[in-house]
């Protein structure tokens, strides 16, 4: 009977590690961390099965050479998958500790169970990290534009989004003044631009703009860029000035740090419009 033999790489290697590390993560939070039932715990589970499911669909594809049979681009959904696991595993690895390792409650099983969670959480993300960089492309290389920095760039930007939108949504801390809804404006407004570039990129559905796809990157770029510009300092000045404030000063925590995540997310926009106006026009 014929072998079936996997070609070992590094790349296989780091999302295998990925695969395994987010299994006994969240297998071992769930099986006896005793965790409590509350949205910071359940976010934490979330990221560590949601990369694990769709590490394992990649690799499954990849071992089995399915991929002329997937309806997405390969060259773009791998990398994508990477970079929001990363994210996600970060992101637990930072709150799973924070909110469920400082206090000493609980028994010392439960405690070396969430302790145990949290080393694998951070060697999943540096794992993921791994595998972003073994994929992203290469100087002179040809390859999907979501392995280009501008498309990592996107997806850091809808997760930065993403995290605003929960800090801003319980409580709401945006419905009392014009400005601030301006703010919550710019941020759905980006997120879902920025979205809709990774999802045509995904599903190779980018000649479906009635503009060169270049084009629109480079006006979006511009306009994301401008609008986040007025946000930065709109969000800070109608938050902490006493003659604008009506919020619960019990809340300036959840206000600074959507004042960081929203300059951070100018930052990305800045980025993203300096690499795409050098990938289009110096490229021309």
């Amino acid at each position: 009977m014929p072998l079936i033999a996997f070609p070992i790489s590094q790349l296989l290697c780091v999302r295998v590690a990925a695969l395994l590390f987010t299994c006994v993560a969240f297998s071992v939070a769930a099986h006896g961390a005793n965790l409590p039932s509350e949205s910071k715990a359940d976010w934490c589970i979330f990221c560590w099965a949601f990369s694990f499911a769709c590490t394992l669909l990649v690799l499954l594809v990849e071992q089995f050479s399915l991929q002329p049979r997937v309806p997405v681009s390969w060259t773009n959904f791998p990398i994508t998958i990477a970079c929001y696991a990363a994210l996600l595993c970060l992101s637990a690895s930072v709150l799973f500790p924070i909110f469920y390792l400082k206090d000493q409650w609980g028994s010392k099983e439960s405690r070396d169970h969430r302790i145990a969670s949290t080393v694998f959480s951070c060697l999943a993300a540096v794992a993921y990290m791994g595998e972003v960089s073994l994929s992203k492309a290469k100087p002179g290389e040809v390859a999907g534009y979501m392995a280009t920095a501008p498309g990592l760039l996107k997806v850091c930007q809808t997760f930065v989004a993403c995290i605003i939108f929960i800090l801003v949504s319980n409580p709401v801390l945006y419905d009392y003044h014009a400005a601030l809804k301006w703010c919550m404006a710019v941020y759905c407004i980006c997120f879902i631009l920025s979205m809709a570039v990774v999802v045509l990129c995904v599903g190779e559905c980018t000649g479906c703009l009635p503009i060169p796809f270049s084009k629109f990157l480079s006006a979006y770029g511009l306009l994301a860029v401008i609008m986040y510009l007025t946000a930065t300092i709109l969000w800070p000045v109608f938050q902490f000035d006493k003659q604008y404030r009506r919020g619960s000063w019990n809340l300036e925590s959840y206000l600074i740090t959507v004042a960081v995540l929203t300059a951070l997310n100018f930052l990305l926009y800045l980025a993203d419009l300096a690499y795409t106006a050098r990938l289009v026009f110096v490229s021309a």
